[in-house]
């Protein structure tokens, strides 16, 4: 038998593609209104066949062989799992459970994800690794019946391309000093929530807003609200994705005349209009970046930055030739253009 998974509403195609490709095939679409599932019985499951239904049935997200089945309590899922893994995990291996309850029970699953590791571990002696593990144990329970997979962990990674450097800890060195934008109030509001989620996104050092001029206190406040609500709601998705926890962006106020001579002592990139081609500094970018662990980077809103300040920059940059870049996406385009040029250098 095999569990396919899909998105909400793509059962019905996903199943009646795989009919067509296995006749003989028992298939069922949202079993017991299970939605987002597919069950394939009288087949085997075997890697030619999985392989198959992969590469020509799109709309398919995961395909688990069962290789057991038992009633919904926790010592016979936990006896199901251990016979399974005593075949497919080898010492070596280090493995996870994954479980998924559909339905009303006594336990949760963290309950059975214990319960059915500490017996896996026990029979197998492999270790647990919840983060990038060898081998997944899948425990799919639909009501008062629980079905047992096992797979390789890349089932459930993402597909990397070979050699592909990691460069999360660039942003980590990168200072932003942001001028707040000014306009309609709620306009200003998405913008302060678009940054927010900016930096975020990225996990830069600090965020520091920067006006360079008086500015009306409810506007400034609404900005930061807006600043905050986007780092916030960014963190708590990082939260639940990584295996690790995030760096929370700071934000700080600063005018930014003086956030410039706080900052002197650190190389200072500037985005202009103005500038140069980023292409044509980018041995210069590397050089920066090779030698300093903090580098500062200016940002105006839709009127730009005092051109008095370029005097205090290492460079001035022109993100992308011939076009202004709204003032919500300017940030993201200068980290990813940074970024982009480090790539090839090893920097990171």
């Amino acid at each position: 038998m095999l569990l396919i998974k899909t998105l909400k509403n793509l059962e019905n195609i996903a199943a009646s593609r795989i009919q067509e490709m296995f006749p003989t095939a028992i298939v069922e679409s949202k079993p017991r209104g299970s939605v987002g599932i597919v069950f394939v019985k009288n087949i085997d499951p075997e890697p030619d066949i999985i392989n198959t239904i992969k590469q020509k049935v799109y709309e398919v997200e995961k395909v688990l062989p069962v290789y057991a089945s038992c009633k919904a309590s926790i010592d016979e899922i936990s006896e199901a799992a251990a016979k399974v893994a005593l075949r497919l995990i080898s010492k070596n291996d280090t493995f996870a459970v994954r479980t998924t309850r559909r339905g009303k029970h006594e336990f949760s699953s963290v309950d059975v994800n214990i319960a059915a590791g500490s017996a896996v571990q026990s029979v197998t002696g492999a270790l647990v690794n919840l983060s990038y593990p060898d081998k997944i144990v899948w425990i799919e329970i639909f009501h008062d019946e629980a079905f047992i997979s096992i797979t390789s962990g890349s089932e459930e990674r993402k597909k990397s391309y070979p050699g592909k450097p990691n460069l999360r800890q660039v942003p980590k060195r990168i200072v932003i000093g942001q001028v707040p934008y000014v306009g309609d109030i709620e306009a200003v509001r998405r913008m302060g929530i678009r940054i927010g989620r900016a930096a975020q996104t990225f996990e830069i050092k600090s965020l520091y807003v920067t006006p360079f001029r008086p500015l009306e206190g409810f506007i400034l406040k609404t900005f930061l609200d807006g600043v905050y609500e986007g780092i916030k709601s960014r963190y708590e998705i990082q939260k639940k994705a990584y295996s690790v926890k995030p760096h929370r962006v700071p934000v700080y106020v600063y005018d930014l005349y003086q956030f410039v001579r706080l900052k002197c002592d650190k190389p200072i990139i500037v985005t202009s209009t103005r500038g140069k081609p980023l292409v044509t500094v980018k041995d210069s970018i590397i050089d920066l970046f090779s030698k300093h662990k903090e580098i500062i980077i200016l940002i105006g809103a839709h009127e730009g930055l005092p051109t008095g300040l370029f005097r205090a920059a290492e460079l001035v940059i022109d993100l992308a030739p011939g076009i202004t870049i709204s003032t919500d996406n300017a940030l993201t385009s200068a980290v990813i253009g940074l970024v982009t040029v480090l790539e090839e250098s090893k920097i990171g």
